[in-house]
């Protein structure tokens, strides 16, 4: 659980974006946003089955029995939030809030659904009142960037169960396997060891499999000489890790080898030119050099990395896309990878945090290439 100073600096943050822009109240649907301002770990679930009001003085979360009591333990007594499991439609809730604050610029969430913003507006229409709805575009997600120390150590931990795993699975990886037998075992250790969930479905691809970044685990069996790609990461209370490793199955290839040491040298080299302030696209340019000097630029696509916290992929990020600096605190993957249609893949990737000292990675797992015995 978060401390009490933690929320409330949390809290202050949002209110000071709402001061600035003029906002009366804010309407949060988005559940890591409410998790990040609540504090509330391990009650948030897919459903999209709470709303929040804040205004400058008040705090309040709509929510129903299945999640009340939860809520209500996690909170305590003295919580600043008015928790309320009225029996009533989220956006008839948030209505009637708004007429009680008698709001007039009530921002929401651009990621709320269209069907609930149609029915607040529909619901303030028969409440006789008509505020403005400026949008939120990923501005909380934006404050969630800088991570607090409570925010660092969970993702430590949950590096650390990640880093674990890896351990384990190398020393159960034998020829004639299945991917998806591999990947059983794998999430099947992190939540036997510590892991609250999965950070994602895991992928583990083997031989030509791995030449697809997002791969999904199949029937395809483990043959000697193969370059495992393994990408996956434990939750731990609501925190995410992410991790990426290629293994390979008995001594590899003078051409996987070299690729492999692209790769590397590509991560390592992006790593060390990390420090508070850079501009992320600058960062995966830099991949895309070092990659594309060594002669494999037709065969990295994605970008260099994302941020990572209570959501796999948030703010901010190493990619083509990210045109803004980097601040310190900001926990960000590095995952360079190189792409050979019909024969293997190979991607590097370390989560850690950008520190006044420069990139310093969660992850414990060496770079060199793991060599599987056969």
């Amino acid at each position: 659980m978060s401390s009490a100073s933690d929320l409330a600096r949390r809290v202050a943050c949002l209110r000071e974006l709402m001061r600035e822009r003029g906002y009366d109240a804010v309407i949060l649907r988005n559940n890591p946003d409410l998790r990040w301002l609540t504090g509330c770990d391990g009650v948030f679930d897919d459903e999209v089955a709470h709303t929040g009001f804040v205004t400058a003085d008040g705090l309040w979360l709509h929510t129903d029995s299945r999640y009340y009591n939860s809520f209500a333990e996690h909170m305590g007594d003295d919580a600043p939030w008015h928790l309320d499991m009225e029996l009533t439609g989220h956006a008839k809730w948030a209505a009637r809030r708004i007429l009680s604050a008698r709001a007039r610029v009530v921002a929401v969430e651009d990621t709320c659904s269209l069907s609930f913003y149609d029915e607040l507006v529909h619901e303030c229409s028969r409440a006789s009142i008509a505020p403005s709805f400026p949008r939120l575009h990923g501005d909380i997600c934006d404050l969630r960037m800088v991570k607090d120390d409570e925010e660092l150590e969970l993702l430590r931990e949950a590096q650390r169960i990640t880093d674990a795993a890896f351990e384990h699975i190398c020393g159960y990886i034998k020829c004639g396997m299945t991917e998806q037998q591999i990947r059983a075992e794998l999430e099947n250790y992190m939540l036997s060891h510590g892991a609250d969930g999965l950070s994602f479905d895991s992928i583990i691809a083997a031989g030509p499999n791995g030449a697809n970044p997002h791969a999904r685990p199949g029937s395809r069996k483990v043959e000697a000489g193969d370059l495992i790609v393994m990408d996956y990461g434990a939750l731990y209370h609501d925190y995410h890790a992410d991790m990426t490793r290629t293994v390979c199955m008995g001594e590899p290839t003078d051409e996987q080898r070299q690729v492999y040491d692209v790769v590397r040298e590509a991560h390592e080299t992006c790593a060390a030119a990390v420090k508070p302030g850079v501009i992320g696209k600058d960062i995966h340019d830099l991949s895309v050099k070092v990659i594309s000097d060594a002669g494999y630029g037709a065969y990295y696509g994605h970008g260099l990395g994302h941020g990572v916290g209570i959501e796999i992929h948030e703010h901010p990020g190493f990619g083509r896309g990210w045109d803004k600096p980097v601040p310190a605190g900001s926990v960000v993957t590095i995952e360079p990878g190189i792409y050979l249609p019909g024969k293997f893949g190979i991607r590097l990737e370390d989560c850690g945090v950008v520190s006044e000292e420069g990139y310093r990675p969660f992850t414990a797992s060496s770079h060199d290439l793991r060599v599987i015995e056969i």
